[in-house]
């Protein structure tokens, strides 16, 4: 079923020059505005391109201003109407929303569009299940008899216009943090999805429509730099959410605030695993390699750098081994363990990263910048690597990578691996592995990082808290989903009210200040 709603989406296109290139028969993804999924009139589009292969496989408009804006107008003309719909009107149309993608989605669904990209299609409903609470969620406060015949209590209220920019890591999982909160709570919703991977979240929409929201509620635009800027600048939106690069994250960030919008910027990470010498050796190596090298390290919490203390040092031989065995493949194929990278640029950056490494002094004990995968020689491929003797000076250390690359530093002691990862500038996400106890507990309470995991090594919440990246790894008030994202895409009113039993009867009018008891 679900390779069939995807194809449905696309249409073959005939014959189009750009440049020297012909594209001939690709298919190309439409956008979707005001209830439809329409064709795209731009004179520009973008190649999508399986990256176990790099061949084009698709292409994206760059939408146009005008479609830009039909796209928000849309959300506009339709959200009193939505905001205005009751909260468990609301809410019925998210419970059949995430029963559907329960039914029709499966992990690797956009393996169907040959994206090859291993665990980057994890689909997570969770977040939508969360939002169903909303009931619950979205419940004022009062206090009622402040003094004799007064009361005051508060409301939440949808904001408005919405607008969330996801990353190509997690097409189906992040687009899902964003939207679904965002109208549960009554706001309409502009999504740009990445353009590297659009059709995961185009397939979201035609479900959401299936469970019957009304059109105009969410609306879905393409592109890049113009499409960024678009979201940032325009009136309409009250509202970004962004899960992506530092460089820009900020940026939104930054443009989005100063036009007076409220911004939640998800960026980069360094997540350091501290190795205590007394943690259960086994499970600790397994947890390693899993998290540093699992969807090819291209996640914001994988857990790229190890942090051997004391004794645990010994452990670097069997870690490499452990590493050496993972099956590098096409995302597609059955038993693989690290898929490609996103891109060729990306592959050189990481390859740069390594080799800088290498120039700076550290030693590599395992190299993947020359892994060959038959069948898919031109593929964006870089096996596990591992690098010891890394410092805080160097530069793979000071950058996130993004890459199957595990950096390896040492302390003397925990005191030391404590000052070591708050000395670095990122805040996502942190690990401890240990059996006692009382280390475990002094090191969740110093440690200056918004996610700690004990013995377990990508401390992501579950949705009825929140994602709490802090420090370079974040930017805004509130962060995605729990009990902040309804914060995120609410606003409170206050109503102080009056009534007074004598009022009934009394003739003359009151003329002094209410001060409620004061």
């Amino acid at each position: 079923m679900a390779s069939s709603v995807v194809r449905s989406l696309l249409r073959k296109r005939v014959p189009i020059k750009v440049g020297r290139m012909c594209y001939s028969s690709l298919q190309t993804t439409k956008l979707f505005i005001d209830g439809k999924f329409v064709e795209s009139n731009s004179s520009e589009w973008l190649d999508i391109h399986n990256p176990a292969t790099n061949e084009v496989i698709a292409r994206v408009p760059k939408a146009t201003q005008d479609e830009m804006q039909a796209a928000v107008d849309s959300c506009s003309r339709s959200y009193h109407s939505w905001s205005d719909t009751s909260i468990l009107a609301r809410q019925q149309i998210f419970l059949r929303y995430q029963q559907i993608i329960k039914d029709n989605i499966v992990r690797g669904l956009c393996i169907i569009l040959n994206q090859s990209l291993s665990l980057y299609l994890m689909v997570s409903p969770e977040v939508v299940e969360h939002a169903c609470s909303i009931t619950s969620l979205m419940l004022g406060e009062t206090l009622p008899s402040l003094t004799k015949d007064m009361d005051i209590y508060t409301y939440r209220l949808p904001i408005g216009v919405c607008a969330g920019i996801a990353p190509f890591n997690f097409p189906a999982m992040i687009p899902l943090w964003m939207f679904p909160m965002g109208m549960v709570c009554g706001n309409t919703y502009l999504l740009k999805p990445s353009e590297r991977v659009p059709a995961c979240t185009m397939l979201l929409a035609k479900m959401l429509q299936d469970a019957g929201v009304p059109d105009g509620t969410l609306n879905i635009i393409h592109g890049q730099h113009d499409a960024v800027n678009f979201i940032c600048d325009h009136p309409a939106i009250k509202a970004i959410s962004f899960v992506g690069s530092n460089k820009a994250g900020e940026y939104i960030y930054e443009r989005g605030s100063k036009n007076g919008k409220r911004v939640q910027s998800n960026m980069g990470a360094k997540n350091h695993g501290v190795v205590m010498p007394d943690a259960n050796k086994e499970n600790t190596l397994n947890q390693l390699v899993g998290a540093a090298f699992g969807a090819a390290g291209q996640r914001c919490m994988a857990l790229s750098t190890a942090v051997l203390v004391g004794e645990a040092r010994s452990w670097l031989p069997q870690l490499v081994e452990r590493a050496k065995a993972l099956r590098v493949n096409a995302g597609d194929q059955a038993g693989v363990d690290v898929g490609p990278l996103i891109s060729p640029q990306a592959k050189e950056r990481v390859n740069r990263l390594i080799q800088s490494g290498v120039d700076e002094g550290a030693k590599l004990l395992l190299d993947g910048r020359n892994v060959r995968v038959v069948g898919h020689e031109n593929g964006n491929f870089v096996g596990p690597t591992i690098i010891s003797n890394v410092t805080p000076q160097m530069t793979c250390y000071r950058e996130e990578i993004f890459g199957p690359v595990l950096l390896v530093l040492e302390a003397e002691s925990l005191d030391d691996a404590i000052r070591l990862v708050n000395s670095n500038p990122y805040g996502n996400g942190t690990a401890i592995f240990t059996t006692n106890g009382a280390t475990a507990r002094k090191y969740t309470h110093e440690v200056d990082v918004g996610q700690i995991g004990v013995n377990i090594p990508i401390p992501v919440p579950l949705p009825m808290f929140s994602f709490t990246g802090s420090r370079a790894s974040f930017r805004g008030d509130t962060n995605f989903y729990g009990k902040q994202g309804i914060q995120f895409y609410t606003q409170i009113k206050t109503v102080i009210s009056q009534w007074k039993a004598e009022d009934a009867t009394v003739k003359t009018p009151a003329v002094s200040m209410p001060t409620m008891g004061r």
